[in-house]
Order: C-alpha cells, then sequence, then structure tokens
C-alpha cells in the first residue's frame, strides 16, 4: 500500500518515543546566525519536525519543539559576510567575535542577530502553528548548560578519547574543550582554556592580542560538537534533523552520538538527514547558504507566494532529495500545488497510486494551521492574477477585480469564503512577483488606445484578421476565456505557424505597444468586453 514518507517516518519515531517512556517529548533544530537566514533552513530545522509533531500529537503524543540559535559561534569574516557593511574593511576587526557581538552593518536593529532575524524568525508562524519556541545558546550557557559545561570538565578524559577516535589530528591529554570570549579583543577563535578553576571558571590564554585571564564558563562556549551534545542533553532533544554535512559515516554525528551514549550516558536525538535547498538565478543553481548570502528569506517568499505552496513542495520531496527554488517559476508551483488540490478532492485522477499519495498526503499537510477546507477553494491562474493586477488599479482589485474573474469564467458567481480570500491575497502577490522576477512579455500596460502610427505599422493582411475577430467578439453573449480563446484560433487557423506568430505581434502592438506579452484569450477577458472591444473598433 502506498505511503507517504512523512507517515513512515511517524511510525519509526513514535516506536522510539515509546521506548523512552516521558510524559513530554522534545524535537529540536538548529541555526547559526551567520547571515542571510533564508527559506531553505525552514525544510529540515522547522517543517518536518512540526508536521511530524502534529501528526504525532494526534496519535497522542505530547511533543514540545525548539529551533536552537547558535549565537555563541565566530563570526568568520567571510568575503561575503565583510560585502553587507559600508566599510567592509573596518568589519574585519570583528572576525573572530562571536556572534551575537557584531553589530548591524545597516544601523538599523540592535545586532547583527537582530537584523537578519528579522527576515525570518517572526515568519516561522507563517508557515507553520506558530508553536515552536527559539531557545539562544547565548542564554543556555547562563543557565542549564553550566551544568553540561561542569560535566564536561568532569568527563574531560573520556571526552577526549572519544573525540579523538574521530579524528586525523588527535587532541592533546591536557586539552580543555571549552573556548572563552577574550576579555581584552572580545575575540572567541583565538583563545584556549588552559586551567579549570572550581569546576566553573577557566584561566585562559589569547592567542590573538596575548591576554590572559580567568573568566567564567558563562562568558564562552565549548567546542561545536560538545556543544551540539549539550544542547541534547539541556533540553532533553528526542528528535532532530539534520543536514547531510553531518550525514557522513564516522562524521559529525556519529560522533556526537557516540559522546551522548558512551560519555554523558543518555540516549541521542533520533535523527534525519535531509539535503538542501538550492537557488536558481540567471547566474546558475547554487545552494542556499547563510554566511555565503545566497537565498530568499521567508519574508521575500511570503511576498509572492503562499506558505502552503513552500510546504507542499518540501513535503513532496523526499528529505534527502534536493530542491530548487527558482523564484521565476513561482506560477508553475503553484500549478503543481492546485493540482495536488484537485487530486485530493478526488476533482483529478491519478492512475499512479505512489503519486496520488504523496501529491494528495503533502496538499493536506501544507495548511500551517487546521485542515483543508470540506469543499474545493477556487483556482485561478497566478499569470491571470498577475495580468489583472496591471490592469486595473489596486484599490479596486478585491471588487472590479473579483467581478471581471466572475465575468470571464474564472470563478462562479458565489465563490467560498476561502477561495474567495486566497485569490485576492495571490493578486498582490503575484503583482509583486510580476515585476520583481516575471519575464517582459508578463509586464504589461495598456495604451489608451492603438496610435495612428501603430496602426498604419501593421500589415493590411494583419488588420483584416485583427477587424474579423473584432466582428466576432462583438457577436459574442457570453464573455468568457475558452468562448474568447475559440474565436482567435477560428480567425487564424489559415495561417502557418511562422504567420501566425507574426500575427500575434501585431495582436500585442495594438494593445500595449509591443510585440510580445501575455496569453491573447485571458487578457482579453480579463480586460473586459468594452475595454477590449474599444481596441478593435479603432482599426
Amino acid at each position: 500500500m502506498a505511503r507517504h514518507w512523512i507517515d513512515d517516518l511517524s511510525d519509526r519515531v513514535a516506536e522510539e518515543l515509546i521506548t523512552r517512556g516521558k510524559d513530554v517529548y522534545v524535537f529540536n533544530g538548529g541555526l547559526s546566525i551567520s547571515g542571510l537566514q533564508h527559506i531553505g533552513r525552514l525544510r529540515g530545522e522547522i517543517i518536518i519536525g512540526e508536521v511530524l509533531r502534529k501528526i504525532l500529537s494526534e496519535r497522542g503524543f505530547k511533543i514540545k519543539q525548539y529551533i536552537t540559535l547558535y549565537v555563541m559561534d565566530e563570526w568568520k569574516g567571510k568575503e561575503t559576510q565583510l560585502r553587507v557593511f559600508k566599510n567592509p574593511d573596518e568589519a574585519v576587526k570583528y572576525t573572530g567575535y562571536p556572534l551575537f557581538k557584531i553589530p548591524d552593518p545597516y544601523d538599523c536593529h540592535r545586532s547583527w542577530i537582530e537584523h537578519f532575524w528579522e527576515d525570518f524568525g517572526p515568519f516561522i508562524s507563517e508557515f507553520t502553528d506558530g508553536e515552536i519556541e527559539p531557545v539562544y545558546t547565548s542564554e543556555l550557557y547562563r543557565g542549564i548548560m553550566r551544568e553540561f559545561v561542569k560535566k564536561t570538565f568532569e568527563l574531560r578524559s573520556k571526552v577526549i578519547e572519544t573525540l579523538n577516535k574521530y579524528r586525523g589530528v588527535k587532541l592533546e591529554s591536557d586539552y580543555i574543550p571549552f573556548h572563552p570570549i577574550c576579555d581584552k579583543c572580545s575575540r572567541i577563535n583565538s583563545t584556549e582554556s588552559i586551567e579549570i578553576i572550581d569546576q566553573d571558571k577557566v584561566r585562559y590564554r589569547c592567542k590573538y592580542c596575548g591576554y590572559e585571564g580567568v573568566t567564567d564558563i558563562s562568558n564562552g562556549k565549548l567546542a561545536w560538537r560538545i556543544e551540539w551534545v549539550g544542547v541534547w542533553w539541556c533540553l532533553g532533544v528526542d528528535f532532530e534533523p539534520y543536514g547531510k554535512d553531518h550525514a557522513t559515516p564516522g562524521g559529525s554525528r556519529d560522533s556526537c552520538v557516540s559522546l551522548a551514549l558512551n560519555v554523558y550516558g543518555f540516549k541521542p536525538p533520533i535523527g534525519l538527514s535531509f539535503e538542501w535547498i538550492a537557488l536558481k538565478t540567471s547566474d546558475g543553481v547554487k545552494d542556499m547558504g547563510s554566511s555565503d548570502f545566497i537565498g530568499i528569506t521567508p519574508r521575500e517568499w511570503l511576498e509572492i507566494a503562499h506558505p502552503h505552496v513552500f510546504r507542499f513542495i518540501v513535503l513532496k520531496t523526499h528529505p534527502m532529495k534536493k530542491i530548487v527554488i527558482d523564484p521565476a517559476e513561482i506560477p508553475q508551483y503553484y500549478n503543481q500545488y492546485f493540482k495536488a488540490e484537485r487530486v485530493y478532492y478526488g476533482i483529478e485522477k491519478i492512475v499512479d497510486e505512489d503519486e496520488r499519495v504523496i501529491l494528495s498526503r503533502s496538499y493536506e499537510l501544507s495548511y500551517p494551521r487546521g485542515k483543508p477546507p470540506i469543499e474545493p477553494p477556487e483556482q485561478v491562474s497566478y499569470i491571470h492574477l498577475a495580468i489583472l493586477s496591471q490592469i486595473i488599479p489596486r484599490e479596486i482589485w478585491s471588487s472590479e477585480g473579483i467581478r471581471r474573474l466572475k465575468m470571464s469564467g474564472n470563478i462562479p458567481d458565489k465563490p467560498s469564503d476561502y477561495g474567495l480570500k486566497r485569490i485576492i491575497e495571490m493578486i498582490e502577490k503575484a503583482n509583486k512577483w510580476v515585476y520583481k522576477y516575471g519575464s517582459d512579455d508578463l509586464r504589461i500596460k495598456l495604451l489608451p488606445e492603438p496610435t495612428r502610427e501603430i496602426i498604419e505599422s501593421i500589415p493590411l493582411n494583419h488588420i483584416d484578421i485583427l477587424k474579423k475577430i473584432g466582428n466576432e467578439l462583438e457577436k459574442l453573449s457570453d464573455w468568457r476565456e475558452e468562448s474568447i480563446k475559440q474565436v482567435l484560433i477560428n480567425s487564424t487557423n489559415s495561417l502557418d505557424p511562422v504567420e501566425r506568430s507574426e500575427f500575434y505581434k501585431s495582436f500585442y502592438k495594438i494593445f500595449l505597444g509591443k510585440t510580445s506579452g501575455p496569453r491573447a484569450a485571458p487578457l482579453l477577458a480579463i480586460l473586459g468586453r468594452e475595454d477590449s472591444l474599444k481596441y478593435f473598433r479603432k482599426l
């Protein structure tokens, strides 16, 4: 029997959770705020865990979900990070600082972290049910992580022994896996602990500035693999997806699992590895990256598309298969989503049972809150709405725009509340999309009327066909896209493909003053009867 991968995963995780016997289970994801917080980070760190949590909650499990923000990591001062500052040469001085100490390069927030979290954090609730709590590692070190640091000091020899099994260059037996923040130069990447004092302080030396001093264990961080285990221990994590870079056999996650089991004595989280999400641009396809500043943010996605569509893309794709996001393809993503919607409601039949299950279940789970409506919502092409948004003023999109969609047969006279709300939201999104990512053909500005110069530039045989189209359109009692399309087909069926292509250049010239544009029938349908016919009447 065909099943969705998320349902197979939920069975596996449920079986393991039962063996742990807890009252409340914990799901987690982790992010380092090293730069642009792109939408790719929603995939494994947030959405997969959230969907799994909701499925298991329906089965009676009580689950708390966190997103851990690693803000004590060093800022590496990569060229891409330096470039966002007004003066990159001056910003070099921050290299090696912990992330939370980096200033906002744009001077509009209190810090680097606040600035780059703003386009991500507040929008998590748009892409999910909102039941996800952020945890900052800086806060953990001031609280419960102190106990884990002390525990690490006590178990230091076993920690070193375990890590050395996974390292080429071995750690020395006197290594102290804690990196303080230098009290003089503020770097965290150049300090080494040289003595443990009373289990809650360390004496350290800074290799960058030469300073030597004593600091509390809240003023620094553990070596990153140990810190990862520390987060599991502090939060009691039971499930946590991780990026493919950690999934190599004998790699970082394996070493952390070994530390948890064999040194600290607790069960590590159930894991799930996932592939990156890439961005397609005119420069090619590149993996989205925070410190590389490659990607689009959740805020930017919501400007042009619903969160449901992104969730659908994530859910229909197996976690270990790469997803490539191309903002120029947003209309196609809606087409895929609408197909899944029709499959879910039984409007469209799919022969392949595996495909049917993937599409239907992914659509069902694409809703951040609640379930899909009982009745299928109305669907209108994203491209249609992009055209509509350009031919009528913004202030009447929700009134005249909807009237024209009804008139052209795109939606019924009495659409559902949800369907209507979605369409109105899509008009706004499609308008932003067409100007930011749409092709020149889709960006239109109607002429008030075809000028004499334009009419005189059109070949006479094209004028004859345009007049014929106008006459046939005058006869239509039903101004709908299909009827208009049939008139256009009947009026141009004597032309071969090359001649037809040349004719439509003339068609667009009389409406737009240029030789290309959106599909003709939808354009006329949305433009409306009288506003369309006035162009033909001028010929």
